[in-house]
């Protein structure tokens, strides 16, 4: 380096998030057998009995579990038992591994949810190509999922997921005690803007509102959803009725300086949106429909008022 020169910093590149892979065996030489074939691709965790397995799974989340059977403590049958029982490792693939190869043996770990059966001496390069397989069957689900629970035309949530997640949170809320809120928005005179621009022009105007929407800056926790036709809902987790209002202001502006031009509507040249927002405390045993029924008694409000306003209050 010359003199009065500065190294600079090395660019930081993002690292790969690895797979994880939690190999459950009290003998430490399946790990060791294991490592050179997986650890270039997976990051390897390590448990020697049942009771450090269960833990590490809850805590780590592992995409694959490779456990043995026959343990100290608890057996491998009675971990897979576990862990399909609870609700965050229930869908984690198990592959046993056991030195017994034998039908009985092998029923009873996949009648316990196992994913695969693989018996001892193991093959390094068998156990990877079925890990391998595990990996893809799980992404191809989450991808399954992920299409099950999304609107095709606007990209976001759909109503299905936003009725699974308003039980979700209401249920957590009324644990908590905390607020949640609700925000429910309708296109004004969508109709008229049908009728005069034709379906294909209607469909273009819900999508640009739904990429407008995804390029808003939510919290991980919120969800938008197209409850339906041309009306939207967010649900927003511990937020008072101050700050629904404001999210309510933000998105009703939002869809007005996209200045799309709707020449039928009676309070402006240009689409623009009706919404209703309602902040509830919940509780157990009340019926969740109760605070969709409220937003929606305030959309009906901001509407009744001239449109392309907010209307909000408490939820009774």
């Amino acid at each position: 380096m010359n003199p009065g020169t500065m190294a600079l910093p090395l660019p930081i590149l993002s690292q790969k998030i690895l797979p994880v892979v939690l190999i459950v065996d009290d003998q430490t030489t399946t790990f060791d057998l294991l490592d050179d074939a997986l650890s270039h691709d997976y990051t390897l965790l390590s448990a020697t009995e049942g009771e450090q397995a269960l833990m590490m799974a809850a805590n780590r989340m592992p995409t694959v579990i490779l456990l043995d059977v026959m343990m100290p403590g608890i057996d491998g049958y009675e971990v897979c038992r576990r862990l399909k029982a609870a609700p965050t490792t229930s869908d984690v693939p198990v592959i046993f591994i056991s030195s017994r190869d034998d039908i009985e043996a092998e029923t009873k770990g996949l009648e316990l949810g196992g994913a695969d059966y693989i018996t001892k001496p193991i093959n390094p390069r068998s156990v990877r190509a079925r890990i391998d397989n595990q990996v893809k069957l799980q992404a191809a689900q989450v991808q399954l999922n992920l299409l099950a629970s999304t609107d095709s035309l606007t990209g976001l949530a759909n109503r299905r997921r936003f009725d699974e997640m308003l039980a979700y949170e209401y249920a957590r809320h009324a644990r908590s005690g905390t607020e949640l809120s609700l925000v429910l928005l309708d296109i004004d005179y969508f109709k008229s803007f049908n009728d005069t621009y034709g379906h294909v022009c209607g469909d273009d105007c819900l999508r640009q509102i739904g990429q407008a929407i995804t390029r808003l800056e939510l919290r991980s926790t919120d969800l938008a959803a197209r409850y339906g036709g041309e009306e939207f809902v967010f649900l927003l987790p511990e937020t008072s009725l101050q700050g629904a209002i404001a999210f309510a202001e933000k998105i009703r502006r939002c869809i007005s300086d996209l200045n799309m031009p709707h020449r039928e509507s009676s309070v402006a040249n240009h689409v623009t949106a009706s919404v209703g927002a309602v902040s509830t405390r919940c509780f157990p045993g009340r019926p969740v429909s109760t605070v969709v029924a409220q937003a929606d008694q305030q959309l009906y409000a901001a509407k009744a008022a001239g449109r392309n306003q907010v209307s909000a209050s408490h939820a009774v």
